[in-house]
C-alpha cells in the first residue's frame, strides 16, 4: 500500500515520502560524520528515527579502516532525483571527493528505499541494488523498519536479513555510544 501524505507548501500540495537512507563513514570521527550528515540533510529530509551505530568490515577494497554504519528513516517532499542531489551535496560538504570505487570516505549516503517506488535509471536505482546482500545495511534497517517490505521481492526486512544470516557470519558489531 502506498504511503501517501501531503504537505501544503506555499499554497501547493506536495507529496511527502518516507525514505530510508544508509549512512556510513570510515574516515575521521565516524560517529560525528554520520550525525552531522543527518543534520545537514535537514530540513529537506526530516529525521524520524536514526538506528544505532554498527561497526563493519569494508566491502570491496579491504585495506582501509572499519566502517561505522547507521540507517535513517526520514520524510521528504523532494523527488528521488532531488534527494540524490541533496545527499551528494552533503557528502561533498563533509569532505567526500571522487576517488576509486569503495575507497575510504568520511561519509557515504545511499538511498535504500523511497516509499514503495522502484526506479531503474543510469544514475539512480531504488530500491538500492545491493541492500538485500548487505548485513551492514539490513541490520540497522531492521532496527528502524523491521516489517517494511522490499518493493521488488515483497519480503520484509526481517525476512531478508534472516536469509542472509543463514548464509554465514554478518560481520556487523554494535557500536557502543556514550
Amino acid at each position: 500500500m502506498a504511503d501517501h501524505h501531503y504537505l501544503i507548501l506555499w499554497g501547493e500540495r506536495q507529496s511527502v515520502a518516507t525514505v530510508y537512507l544508509a549512512l556510513g563513514s570510515n574516515l575521521g570521527d565516524r560517529q560525528q560524520n554520520i550525525t552531522k550528515a543527518v543534520s545537514l540533510l535537514a530540513p529537506e529530509v526530516a529525521a524520524k528515527r536514526l538506528s544505532s551505530f554498527y561497526q563493519t568490515q569494508p566491502e570491496g577494497f579491504r585495506e582501509q579502516p572499519l566502517f561505522l554504519n547507521a540507517v535513517l528513516k526520514g520524510r521528504t517532499v523532494l523527488s528521488p532525483q532531488e534527494l540524490l542531489s541533496r545527499t551528494q551535496k552533503v557528502e561533498v560538504a563533509l569532505g567526500r571527493h571522487s576517488s576509486f570505487r569503495n575507497a575510504p570516505r568520511p561519509i557515504d549516503i545511499d538511498i535504500l528505499l523511497y516509499g514503495d517506488r522502484m526506479i531503474d535509471s543510469p544514475y539512480l536505482e531504488i530500491p538500492h541494488p545491493g541492500m538485500s546482500e548487505r548485513a551492514f545495511v539490513l541490520v540497522p534497517l531492521a532496527e528502524v523498519a523491521p516489517h517494511i517490505r522490499h518493493p521488488c521481492t515483497g519480503l520484509t526486512v526481517i525476512e531478508i536479513l534472516s536469509c542472509l544470516q543463514r548464509s554465514g557470519e554478518n560481520g556487523v558489531e554494535p557500536w557502543p555510544t556514550d
